[in-house]
């Protein structure tokens, strides 16, 4: 698994998360959700739209229990958002419930965002391009690096304010473990980047946080605030929000002939690009966040309420703070970072190619492509394209699924030998397939809406209704039709109707009658044989009767000669 990705399990191929994600970084296998990273840009957008809670991040925090447990000083850099975060207690029990973690010590982010906000004044004042974009946001890095390459030459050189706060950590301790917590899931995909990932040990999300400290049973009410061990200034403070980050370069001389833009949420962006691109704004200097509000409207941030009400908690918390701190021993470290191309190689299919694979989705002419956007695709072509780049499977297509679906039962039921009806609730016929129209020696126009009873008993379908039990393999004599029929009764639950499937047993039950008339004529003739043979041996006996009698009489009368004989 890469370090985002989704539960096999829950998956239920809705392609809500494909229809969310702004760059179309999803994969589908096998009707399983995958993200793509080298498309993705990190910015969550699928897993918090995912209606199964799909989600699976990949979790550094059995990273920073083991530090813990070998005794590292374990750093935390939390994100300025955190207030918003947790709105409901006392800012000053989060480090302390931090500590209680095994947190060796506890910064804000927020002392990064004042070294990233200097560094951008001062490449400002040295430089003249037409336009400058920040580069705080991981999300709108990638974005314009993956899909907006030619306009990387205008992104500000410098790294963001996790990785500017986590080099300083790395100078002010010994061989620290570098933990950053925040609400935005774009910075595990930016701990991983070549250039930055020396600088970070962990990334935990808001979400991974809290379960720690409830898996820990550590309980805010029962803590007393605590300090944070570095104070972090009023310009580092703001940055979550959208027009935070240039808020602090308003007044600047070198800022008076640029015009200043903050844009947050992926369709401002987009736009924003875009207009970059094609040339149409000069002399702008642009604050990009995708998440809309800024950091406060982060994929991980927990707390529901709107970006405005989420904004003032930010700022309640930072109103006392001091507007800047100055701390010139942090500019011997490089904060440098650079842009690239990081665009994917574009497919060329030919025509032939979309056409066929257009032609595997049903779509064989322009009035098949409905363009209807369920699939997460705003149009069939470029649904094509994703088949064609493994992106996507031509099951995803609602309508080709259905058509084929119902092309497939339709066929099924047209074609079956039995009659197939479908019952209402109150016993009305609704469906009424071709054999059961031989059966009833009807057409389906006819009788569709009318009760059951117009052919047959109703009696059997109270009871599956009532009962909801079904009734299989009866036996059912249809006298106006003079046809004997098997019948099954099945209930289907979700729609409250009656599945019938009738069998006609006529010719068969006619066969056996034919068959029984056989047997008695058969067993009539055996009978009337075996008489006719009792009646001749009888007849034979008899005759054997009268002879050996006569013969006994003739040798009785031999006998009484012979002896007379011998007397003389």
């Amino acid at each position: 698994m890469g370090i985002l990705n989704f539960l096999s399990a829950n998956c239920k191929s809705c392609y809500k998360c494909l229809r969310a994600c702004p760059v179309k970084a999803i994969r589908f296998k096998d009707e399983q959700a995958q993200i793509d990273e080298d498309r993705c840009i990190g910015c969550g957008t699928c897993f918090y739209t995912c209606p199964q809670n799909a989600r699976n991040i990949k979790s550094d925090i059995d990273l920073v229990k083991e530090a813990i447990k070998e005794g590292r000083d374990v750093v935390v850099s939390i994100a300025p958002s955190f207030p918003a975060e947790f709105h409901e207690i006392n800012p000053f029990k989060v480090p302390a419930a931090l500590k209680k973690l095994g947190i060796k010590y506890v910064e804000e982010t927020a002392f990064g965002a004042e070294i990233v906000s200097n560094l951008y004044s001062n490449y400002i004042k040295s430089s003249s391009e037409d336009v400058y974009i920040t580069t705080a946001c991981p999300s709108v890095n990638l974005f314009i690096q993956k899909y907006f390459p030619s306009i990387t030459k205008f992104m500000l050189p410098f790294v963001s304010p996790m990785i500017a706060h986590s080099r300083v950590i790395r100078k002010k301790y010994n061989n620290p473990f570098v933990v950053f917590i925040g609400p935005c899931i774009g910075k595990k995909l930016e701990k991983e980047d070549f250039q930055t990932e020396d600088a970070i040990d962990a990334v935990l999300t808001f979400d991974e946080m809290t379960h720690w400290l409830k898996e820990e049973e550590i309980d805010f009410n029962s803590l007393e605030p605590e300090s944070f061990d570095t104070d972090a200034s009023l310009r580092g403070k703001i940055f979550p929000f959208s027009g935070g980050i240039l808020k602090g370069l308003k007044n600047q001389d070198c800022m008076n002939e640029y015009e200043i833009i903050s844009v947050d949420g992926e369709e401002m962006c987009r736009d924003t690009f875009t207009s970059i691109e094609n040339g149409e704004l000069k002399k702008v200097i642009v604050e990009a966040n995708f998440c809309k509000g800024g950091c406060i409207g982060g994929p991980c941030l927990r707390n529901n309420q709107g970006i405005f009400t989420k904004k003032l908690e930010v700022k309640d918390y930072a109103k006392d703070a001091v507007y800047e701190i100055s701390d010139k021993k942090i500019f011997d470290i490089d904060f440098t970072k650079y842009y690239f191309d990081r665009s994917l190689k574009p497919l060329n299919p030919s025509e032939e190619d979309i056409k066929n694979i257009l032609s595997s989705m049903g779509k064989f002419s322009e009035k098949d492509e409905l363009n209807c956007g369920v699939c997460g695709y705003n149009t069939c072509k470029e649904k094509a394209m994703a088949i064609y780049a493994g992106m996507a499977e031509p099951s995803m297509c609602l309508k080709y699924m259905r058509d084929k679906a119902e092309s497939m039962s339709n066929i099924t039921i047209e074609n079956s030998l039995n009659g197939i009806i479908m019952i209402d609730e109150d016993t009305m016929i609704k469906e009424f397939n071709p054999a059961a129209e031989m059966i009833f020696n009807c057409k389906f126009e006819d009788v569709k809406d009318n009760p059951i009873s117009l052919f047959m008993e109703p009696e059997d379908f109270y009871h599956v209704l009532d009962t909801k039990e079904n009734i299989l393999n009866k036996k059912v004599i249809l006298k106006d039709q003079n046809k004997v029929i098997v019948e099954n009764l099945i209930y289907i639950e979700k729609q409250k109707m009656v599945l019938t499937i009738l069998q006609d047993v006529t010719e068969v039950e006619r066969g056996k009658e034919k068959l029984k008339e056989v047997k008695m004529e058969t067993l009539d003739a055996a009978q009337k044989v075996i008489e006719k043979q009792m009646t001749t041996a009888q007849e034979i006996a008899s005759l054997l009767g009268e002879t050996t009698a006569e013969t006994k009489v003739i040798l009785t009368k031999l006998k009484n000669i012979a002896l007379s004989e011998d007397d003389i």
